[in-house]
C-alpha cells in the first residue's frame, strides 16, 4: 500500500497530499468507487453536496471497512447556500447524508463576489469549526483579494484554497499568494482533461520514467508541493494514479513542464462566476 505524504495546515492539522474526488462520479457507482479507492489506500475523499453523491461517499466508507479516523473527508458549501444560516444547514445536511459526526474540511465552493456573502459564510465556518462540526475550514477558487478580505475581517486564515491547476494553467501567482498567507494549495482538474499529455515535456518524462503521462502530471503536482485530487471509477486506474511516490522528475523536466503554462482554464473565472 502506498504511503501518502501529508501536508501541514496552518491550524495544526495535516492533510494527505493525494486523494480521491467524486465530482462527476455517477450516483449509482459512487459507493463502489469510494470503497475501491479506500481499500487501495486513498486517505482522502473530496466531495460536495452539489455533486449529489455524498450518500454514496458515506456508503463506500462504511463498506470499505477503513476506520473513519483514517479517512480525510472534505465537503463544500455551494453558491446558493452561502450566508450564515444556509451555510450551517448545508454542512449539517452533508454530515447527515455522509453519516459522520465531524468533517475534516469544509470549503466555500466559490466566492461569488456579486452576491457578497462569502465573508458572512466564512464567519459561519469559523463558528462551526469552533463547535466541532469540522476540524478545518478553507475555501475554493478564491483569488488573493477574496482571501485578504476574509482574513482582515476575521483574523482567521483559510487552511486551504482549492484551485484549478494543471500544466496549461499553473497559476504561479495564485500559488505564491496562498503560500505567502500560509495556505495550502490543492488542485482540481489536475490533468487538465489530458490536454498536455502529448506535449513533449510530458511525453519525454513518461518515456524516461516508464510511466504514463497521467502519472507524470500527478508527480509534477506533488513536486510543486500542492495537494492533488484525482478521479477514476476504475480500480486499476485508481491504483495506477496513486503510484507516483516511487519516482521523481528531474529539475530539467520540471522546468520544461513549466513552459507549458498558457493560462488556459477548463472551468470558470472565480472573479465573475456567479451560477447559483
Amino acid at each position: 500500500m502506498t504511503d501518502i505524504p501529508r501536508l501541514a495546515l496552518n491550524d495544526g492539522h495535516t492533510i494527505p497530499q493525494f486523494g480521491f474526488g467524486i465530482w462527476h462520479v455517477p450516483v449509482d457507482v459512487t459507493a463502489k468507487a469510494v470503497e475501491s479507492a479506500l481499500r487501495l489506500g486513498y486517505p482522502l475523499v473530496d466531495g460536495a453536496y452539489l455533486y449529489d453523491n455524498e450518500e454514496g461517499l458515506g456508503e463506500g466508507l462504511r463498506r470499505s471497512g477503513v476506520p473513519r479516523d483514517d479517512v480525510f473527508i472534505t465537503t463544500k458549501v455551494w453558491n446558493n447556500e452561502q450566508g450564515r444560516a444556509r451555510a450551517r444547514a448545508s454542512v449539517e445536511r452533508s454530515l447527515k447524508t455522509i453519516g459522520v459526526d465531524q468533517l475534516d474540511l469544509v470549503l466555500i465552493h466559490w466566492p461569488v463576489p456579486e452576491q457578497d456573502l462569502y465573508l458572512e459564510t466564512w464567519e459561519a465556518f469559523i463558528e462551526m469549526r469552533d463547535e466541532g462540526l469540522t476540524r478545518s475550514i478553507g475555501v475554493s477558487n478564491f483569488n488573493a483579494d477574496h482571501l485578504d478580505r476574509i482574513i482582515t475581517a476575521t483574523g482567521v486564515t483559510p487552511a486551504l484554497n482549492q484551485i484549478e491547476l494543471n500544466p496549461e494553467l499553473q497559476q504561479p501567482r495564485m500559488r505564491a499568494a496562498n503560500a505567502e498567507r500560509g495556505i495550502v494549495s490543492q488542485c482540481w482538474t489536475p490533468l487538465g482533461n489530458g490536454r498536455s499529455f502529448e506535449k513533449e515535456p510530458i511525453a519525454a518524462a513518461a518515456r524516461r520514467t516508464g510511466r504514463s503521462p497521467a502519472q507524470v502530471v500527478y508527480r509534477w503536482h506533488v513536486q510543486l508541493g500542492t495537494a492533488v485530487i484525482s478521479r477514476s471509477i476504475n480500480p486499476a486506474h485508481q491504483a495506477e494514479n496513486m503510484e507516483i511516490f516511487d519516482f521523481e522528475l528531474t529539475g530539467a523536466e520540471m522546468d520544461a513542464i513549466a513552459g507549458l503554462d498558457i493560462g488556459l482554464r477548463t472551468g470558470p473565472d472565480p472573479s465573475v462566476f456567479k451560477i447559483l
